[in-house]
């Protein structure tokens, strides 16, 4: 076990979510013993998930999403309504699109399986921490699946001022993040971002990082 009178101050604090407590033990063992990461709690359901990351905040949520009264799905529609939302990274052993997808409408920031190789489980964290959006291939292809036909083109209309937004957004780049690096107000960026999401037909900023790196959008 990692000593916590060495772990340094900006430790990513992570909260584990899972109703099984041997998977929240496993989880615990091995996060413990990096340096940078921080187990600040857990929980056995979405309620009590919600409710201990309200009371502790986190900086990441590992969430399971099959999970008995409140799910995972449900979990993460109310931790986006908290001030200064955690970052999620679900961690399931479910792979259907019906589940994938809306864990990442919902707020997701990240979806690995619970094979996961540890030290990439532990790059995971850090990832999502750092503001970038994590997917599995498989399930990243299932969200580039559900694209229109013909989507290519309509990348045609955005502006090179909003190209560069949409390369920025690609890279995990918050809207405050993309306006320091552009010199603009975070206004501006926001409307640049609704006008990406209305002229490609998308509803959320996955579906456009997505969008980005399939046509090469991102570079």
């Amino acid at each position: 076990m990692a000593d916590t009178a060495h772990r340094p101050k900006t430790a990513i604090r992570v909260l584990l979510v899972d109703d099984h407590q041997v998977v929240r033990r496993g989880l615990r063992t091995f996060l413990e013993i990096q340096d940078d990461i921080e187990v600040v709690g857990e929980a056995s359901d979405g309620r009590e998930g919600v409710a201990r990351a309200e009371e502790l905040r986190p900086d990441v949520v590992l969430m399971d999403i099959k999970m008995p009264g409140m799910d995972g799905i449900e979990a993460l529609r109310k931790l986006a309504e908290l001030a200064n939302p955690a970052k999620v990274l679900v961690v399931t052993s479910f792979t259907e699109q019906r589940t994938v997808v809306p864990a990442l409408r919902a707020g997701a920031s990240g979806y690995v399986y619970k094979d996961v190789d540890p030290e990439a489980l532990a790059g995971a964290i850090r990832s999502v921490h750092a503001g970038h959006v994590l997917l599995q291939p498989e399930v990243a292809g299932m969200l580039l699946s559900q694209e229109p036909v013909g989507g290519q083109g309509r990348g045609t209309t955005l502006t090179e001022r909003e190209r560069e937004v949409l390369g920025l957004i690609a890279d995990g780049r918050s809207n405050r993040e993309i306006a320091r690096s552009l010199v603009l107000s975070e206004k501006t960026v926001k409307t640049h971002v609704s006008n990406i999401l209305m002229k490609l037909d998308l509803s959320d900023r996955t579906q456009a990082a997505l969008w980005a790196v399939r046509h090469d959008a991102a570079g």
